[in-house]
């Protein structure tokens, strides 16, 4: 699944695209490097970030799904925005990406079934406040139990349990420790009998474990080697979907990695 990031302010400033024309593009590349997913957002959900604006959400991206749309591959639209969501569904997303998990906008369940995929993410919190001292006594278990409410949430909304991704939210509301014990313990959530996503693209946790002398995190720009050590990881956990920046890269990573694995990677999906 590829990032692309209709946003002047997403954490990692290389993804980040102005206009809808380059947005567009950065989804026509994708595609030629690989990806299988387009997965486009207008609003940033970095850490500390308070929102846009409906109209000005819906003007970044929903153009920009309808000409993805046409490229071959399915698009996810990633939005909290019950509004947002509806256009792009009729514009051509077939999936919903809610880092709410449904539960930000009122008219959102309602929105979401009719959608042929609906990804549910874990966060602790809001993007505002979500690094906030985040705290666990079983990050892996209450997550675990999270899903499983949202599921029957979903299920007595009217929707279809079947047609539901789950993302556990690395680094969404979560430290270092609680993202490493996510990472090892992936193929718990395989329990839940649904595709799992993973996205830890070049986020925080990475640039932390890769600390230099001094102690300083590395920037989003030197996080590449750590991302695709953790899509490696995702991979060998049967992981469905790996979220993504670096499409040519991570795909290139994958295609050596199954080669050479014992066993397929990935899950359910292939």
């Amino acid at each position: 699944m590829a990032i692309v990031n209709a946003t002047p302010d997403s954490f990692y400033a290389a993804s980040r695209t102005l206009e809808a024309e380059s947005a567009f593009e950065r989804c026509r590349q994708a595609v030629a490097d690989g990806a299988d997913i387009l997965d486009i957002g207008g609003e940033s959900t970095r850490p500390g970030s308070s929102g846009v604006p409906e109209r000005e959400e819906f003007s970044r991206v929903v153009g920009v799904v309808g000409r993805a749309a046409g490229l071959g591959v399915p698009v996810s639209i990633d939005t909290a925005k019950a509004s947002v969501a509806s256009a792009a569904l009729a514009t051509g997303a077939s999936i919903l990406n809610d880092v709410t998990a449904l539960r930000g906008d009122p008219a959102m369940p309602e929105v979401a079934k009719r959608f042929p995929t609906v990804i549910l993410m874990h966060m602790q919190g809001t993007p505002r406040t979500m690094q906030q001292a985040p705290s666990y006594k079983d990050v892996t278990g209450e997550i675990i139990a999270f899903f499983r409410e949202r599921l029957a949430a979903f299920e007595r909304a009217g929707g279809d349990p079947a047609r539901v991704w789950l993302d556990p939210g690395i680094g969404f509301g979560k430290e270092l420790s609680h993202n490493l014990e996510i990472l090892r313990r992936l193929p718990e959530f395989q329990a839940l009998g649904r595709p799992v996503l993973v996205g830890a693209s070049r986020k925080s946790f990475v640039g932390k474990l890769l600390a230099g002398a001094t102690g300083e995190p590395l920037p989003p720009e030197e996080r590449l080697e750590g991302s695709l050590a953790v899509a490696c990881r995702a991979a060998d956990a049967g992981v469905d979907v790996i979220r993504v920046h670096d499409v040519r890269e991570t795909k290139r990573m994958l295609t050596v990695y199954a080669a050479v694995r014992p066993s397929p990677p990935f899950g359910r999906l292939g």
